[in-house]
């Protein structure tokens, strides 16, 4: 008898079940899990502009890529102990995942970053943006993938103003011999010892302390925080004076970026922009007339709480001053040698560049 009959009628049934074994069972590898969560670090609380524009990221991040990550942020600097200064070579190591982070604070990774803290060099929103969206914001960001940190927003902590119990600060004399908190990075120690004052670095417990007791005279922060921190419940005096600037930025452990895929990718990347501008007019509302705030009307349905910082300093009987153009350049002058001192330590061709962002050239 033939074998080939047989073979006929038995192979379309062979072939279906070899097709349902196809899809139940395939023989490719199964998709890469993600880990259940990605832990961000945040220096600053949930009630701080900053801190909100964290949250914000981790809301859109699950949105966008439909749960598969979850970011949780972890304020105050609780997986750094404190030791705000580390944020940057901890997620390079990928103790880490990502942060939501002050080029302040990451400057002794990344030196770059110092160039936004050249005292009385930005001074501008429309010369920070130049910078930020320019060559200048490229090469930071580069310098960034190099160190294993993957950049992938800006936001914004504002331009530092300085406040004080004793007198309202219009000329550098008026720093003469105060002791000034300020952040542990060394630009801030050098340009308040220039200006003869005493800089002290501590935390923010301590600093309150210092004030509450007269040990500690003046502070110098953006003012989200001081409106976040109440500062007037310890200074009656507040100078705006713009003498840096203070830009965050969203980053992520780049051998860990590097194994999501593009569509993840992507996801994240978008919502850290949104996240970041945001947070960034948040920071900005009611110091650059009416722009910040129709952003947040118009492009996140977004109603300020205290919509004008500098109103609500007033209410709370601070008195707030404003320098000059002639005012501010005094200041610079002052604080000159400390200029041309980090202009070499940050590489000048990158000062250079900076400056031809601001020029748009």
């Amino acid at each position: 008898m033939s074998m080939v009959t047989p073979f006929r009628r038995i192979f379309p049934i062979f072939t279906v079940v070899l097709f349902f074994l196809w899809v139940c069972f395939p023989l490719t590898a199964p998709a890469k899990e993600f880990k259940t969560e990605y832990k961000l670090q945040v220096t600053v609380g949930p009630n701080f502009y900053w801190g909100q524009g964290a949250a914000k990221f981790s809301e859109l991040v699950k949105e966008k890529t439909g749960g598969r990550i979850i970011v949780k942020p972890y304020y105050g600097s609780s997986l750094l102990q404190g030791a705000q200064l580390k944020s940057a070579q901890l997620v390079a190591k990928g103790v880490i995942d990502c942060a939501f982070e002050s080029t302040i604070n990451i400057s002794s990774v990344i030196p770059e970053c110092n160039v936004f803290s050249l005292p009385f060099f930005v001074n501008t929103y429309e010369n920070l943006d130049k910078i930020e969206q320019g060559r200048t914001g490229q090469a930071v960001f580069d310098a960034m993938r190099k160190k294993q940190l993957m950049p992938l927003a800006w936001g914004e902590n504002g331009f530092r103003q300085i406040t004080n119990d004793k007198i309202a600060i219009r000329r550098p004399k008026d720093l003469s011999g105060m002791k000034v908190r300020v952040v542990g990075s060394p630009i801030f120690i050098d340009i308040f010892r220039q200006l003869g004052a005493d800089p002290v670095n501590m935390n923010w417990g301590d600093a309150i302390s210092a004030f509450q007791q007269g040990v500690v005279d003046a502070q110098e922060n953006p003012a989200a925080v001081l409106t976040a921190v109440q500062i007037w419940q310890y200074h009656r005096y507040v100078t705006f004076w713009n003498y840096m600037a203070d830009p965050l930025i969203f980053y992520w452990n780049k051998p860990e970026w590097d194994k999501f895929p593009k569509d993840i990718q992507q996801a994240i990347l978008e919502a850290a922009r949104e996240a970041g501008q945001l947070e960034k007019a948040m920071s900005r509302a009611g110091l650059d007339g009416e722009t910040s705030i129709n952003i947040l009307k118009n492009e996140f349905h977004h109603v300020m709480e205290n919509p004008n910082p500098v109103a609500l300093l007033q209410q709370n009987k601070m008195t707030v001053t404003m320098l000059s153009g002639e005012e501010q350049a005094a200041f610079a002058e002052a604080t000159r040698k400390v200029y041309e001192k980090w202009e070499q330590e940050i590489e000048k061709n990158l000062v250079d560049m900076a400056r031809k962002d601001m020029a748009g050239e």
